[in-house]
C-alpha cells in the first residue's frame, strides 16, 4: 500500500476515533443526566414520605396529649371460697306413730306410692310444662312480693304468712313433716279447681260440674239452705285461698296467675258499694280473707281499697258487749250470721278473726276488732266451762294438763253457754293461737288435750271442717301432738284423694264428711282438704308454741 493510502487510512481512523469518543462522551453525559434525574426524583419522594410520617406522628402525639394518662392496676383474683357441705334434710318426719287401731285407711307411711300423673291430662294453658303428681314441687313457681307480715300468735315478727313459694315452701314441707305425696296432692287439687272454674271466674256450688272437661262429669253440688249466690261467694273465696296458700298469686309469673286473677276479679265484681261480699257474716269473711291475703302477697294497689272496705264491714257487723259502754269497738265481741246480736256463733266468729289477721298481714286498718275478739274468746271459753261437769273442771280450776270445752254458741247476756256448750274446741283453739295465747297457757293446752283425745280422725271420710281447723291449730302447737296428727291426717288425705281418668281426678268425695254444710258438695270438701295439706307453709309456725 502507498504512503498516500496510509495517510488516508490514518486520517480516517482519527476521524472514526473522534466520532467514537464523541459518542462515548454523549453517552456519559446522558447517563449523568439520568442519574441526576433519579437522584432528584428519589429526593422528592423521600421528602413526601417524611412529611406523611410527620403528619401521623403529630396526630398520635396530639391524641396522647388530649387523653389523660391511665394507670393500670393488676388485681389479684379473689380466693375461691370453700363450698360449705350441703345440709342433709329429711323430707319427712320419721316418728313412730301411735295411730288408732280402728283406722280403716292404709297404714300411714313416709313413702307414699303415688304414681306420676300423665302430663297430657294437664289442661292448663298457663302451664306449658305440666308436672306430674310425684314431680309437684315448689321450686318452679314464684310467690308473692308483698307484705307477708304478722299472722300468727302475738303478731309482729312472731308469725308470718309462712314460706308459700320457691325453696322456702320445699324447706317448710321438710321441716313440718310433709311428703312428696302431700305436695303432689295439693298440685292435683289445684288443677281440679282450675278445670272447674266458671267462665266468669267464680266457683259455683251447684253448677261447677258443668265446667267438667275430661271424661265423666262430677255430680252437682247441694244448696239445701237456699243461700244461692252467697254460697258462690264463699266457694270462690275458698278456691282462691287454696291457690294463694300454695304461693300462686295474680301478679307474679306462675302457672295459675290467670286463674287467680279471674277469681279475684269476680269477687270484686259482686262486691257491694258498702264493701260487703254476699249477705251474711259467714261468706263475707271468707271472701274478705282471700282479698286481704292477695293484697298482702302482692301489694296490688287495686286490691287495697276493696279489701279495706270489706274489713270495714267485718268491723261494723261485730257484736257488742252491752256492759262495755258506748265505744263500738272497745265493747266488741264475736259475730252472728247477720246484724250484731247477743248471739256469738263460734263458727262465724272464727272466719271473721282469720279475715282480720289476714288484713293485719297486709297492713290494713282493723280498728279494735281484735280486742273485741279477744274478749269474746275469754268469755265464751269461761261460759263453756262454767261448772264442773264429770271429768271436766270449772274454768278457774283448769290447768295445762286438763281438758276443756268450747261452745258452738254463747249469748252475751248468759254466763253459761247453754246452746251446744261443746264441739267447737277446734275453732276455740285456732282463735286462741291467732289471738296471742301461747304454750303453757291453760286455755290452749286444755283445748289441745281435748282435740287430741277426741278429734284425731280415725279414717276418711271424717269431719272435714274440724279437721281443717285442728290441722292449723295442732301444727302451731308442734311437738309430739303434731307428729301424731300429721302422720295420721296427711296420709289419710293423700290416700283418699281421687286418682281417676275422669274430671273428678284431684278432688275428694264429700259423702260422709260429717259436718254441717258437707252436703254442699265436692268444691267445699276439696277446698278444706287442700288447705289442710298446705299447712306446712301457709302460716309460719309460732316458735314459742313449737318449743312445747
Amino acid at each position: 500500500m502507498s504512503t498516500k493510502d496510509d495517510q488516508q487510512l490514518d486520517d480516517l481512523n482519527d476521524q472514526q476515533v473522534e466520532e467514537v469518543v464523541d459518542e462515548v462522551q454523549d453517552d456519559q453525559d446522558s447517563a449523568k443526566r439520568g442519574v441526576y434525574g433519579w437522584v432528584i426524583s428519589g429526593s422528592v419522594h423521600l421528602a413526601a414520605i417524611m412529611l406523611a410520617m410527620f403528619a401521623v406522628f403529630a396526630q398520635k402525639l396530639k391524641q396522647e396529649v388530649d387523653t389523660p394518662p391511665t394507670r393500670v392496676n393488676v388485681i389479684a383474683p379473689p380466693e375461691k371460697e370453700k363450698e360449705k357441705p350441703k345440709e342433709k334434710r329429711e323430707l319427712e318426719a320419721k316418728v313412730e306413730l301411735d295411730a288408732p287401731t280402728e283406722a280403716e285407711t292404709p297404714s300411714p307411711t313416709n313413702t307414699l306410692d303415688v304414681p306420676p300423673e300423665p302430663t297430657e291430662r294437664e289442661a292448663d294453658s298457663d302451664n306449658p310444662n305440666p308436672k306430674g303428681r310425684e314431680e309437684a314441687t315448689a321450686e318452679s313457681e314464684t310467690g308473692g312480693s308483698g307484705a307477708f307480715m304478722a299472722i300468727g300468735a302475738g303478731g309482729g315478727g312472731a308469725g308470718m304468712f309462712g314460706s308459700r313459694s320457691g325453696g322456702g315452701r320445699k324447706r317448710a314441707v321438710g321441716a313440718g313433716g310433709g311428703s312428696k305425696g302431700s305436695e303432689g296432692a295439693v298440685e292435683a287439687s289445684l288443677r281440679w279447681f282450675k278445670r272447674h272454674q266458671s267462665p266468669n271466674g267464680s266457683w259455683e256450688t251447684d253448677t261447677y260440674y258443668q265446667n267438667c272437661t275430661e271424661g265423666a262429669k262430677c255430680e252437682p253440688g247441694g244448696d239445701k239452705a237456699g243461700h244461692g249466690s252467697d254460697q258462690n261467694v264463699a266457694m270462690t273465696g275458698y278456691a282462691v285461698l287454696c291457690f294463694l296458700g300454695a304461693g300462686y298469686d295474680h301478679k307474679t309469673p306462675n302457672k295459675y296467675k290467670t286463674t287467680v286473677k279471674k277469681g279475684l276479679d269476680w269477687m270484686l265484681s259482686v262486691q257491694k258499694p258498702t264493701g260487703y261480699l254476699g249477705n251474711r257474716n259467714y261468706e263475707h269473711p271468707v271472701a274478705t280473707m282471700a282479698l286481704a291475703e292477695a293484697y298482702a302477697m302482692t301489694a296490688d294497689p287495686d286490691l287495697r281499697g276493696p279489701a279495706q272496705k270489706a274489713i270495714d264491714q267485718v268491723l261494723s257487723h261485730q257484736n257488742q258487749d252491752k256492759a262495755a259502754g258506748k265505744d263500738a269497738y272497745a265493747g266488741g265481741l264475736g259475730w252472728d250470721y247477720t246484724a250484731p246480736t247477743a248471739r256469738n256463733d263460734s263458727s262465724v266468729t272464727g272466719w271473721n278473726i282469720m279475715a282480720l289477721k289476714s288484713a293485719l298481714a297486709g297492713g290494713l286498718n282493723v280498728g279494735k276488732g281484735m280486742e273485741g275478739a279477744k274478749k269474746w274468746l275469754e268469755l265464751s271459753w269461761k261460759a263453756s266451762n262454767a261448772a264442773k261437769n264429770g271429768e271436766y273442771k270449772e274454768w278457774k280450776d283448769i290447768t295445762a294438763y286438763d281438758k276443756s270445752h268450747f261452745a258452738y254458741c254463747w249469748n252475751t247476756d248468759e254466763p253459761v253457754a247453754k246452746d251446744n256448750p261443746t264441739g267447737r274446741e277446734s275453732i276455740g283453739l285456732v282463735s286462741a293461737i291467732f289471738l296471742g295465747h301461747t304454750a303453757g297457757d291453760a286455755m290452749v293446752e286444755s283445748l289441745a288435750n281435748e282435740v287430741m283425745a277426741l278429734q284425731v280422725p280415725k279414717a276418711f271420710p271424717t269431719n272435714t271442717y274440724y279437721m281443717y281447723y285442728n290441722t292449723m291449730a295442732i301444727f302451731q302447737m308442734g311437738g309430739e301432738r303434731w307428729k301424731k296428727w300429721n302422720e295420721t291426717v296427711r296420709d289419710q288425705l293423700v290416700h283418699a284423694q281421687l286418682k281417676t281418668t275422669d274430671c273428678r281426678d284431684g278432688s275428694w268425695d264429700w259423702q260422709g264428711s260429717q259436718f254441717h254444710g258437707s252436703d254442699l258438695g265436692r268444691v267445699l270438701t276439696t277446698a278444706y282438704n287442700t288447705l289442710s295439706l298446705e299447712v306446712y307453709y301457709r302460716y309460719k309456725q309460732v316458735q314459742d308454741l313449737h318449743a312445747k
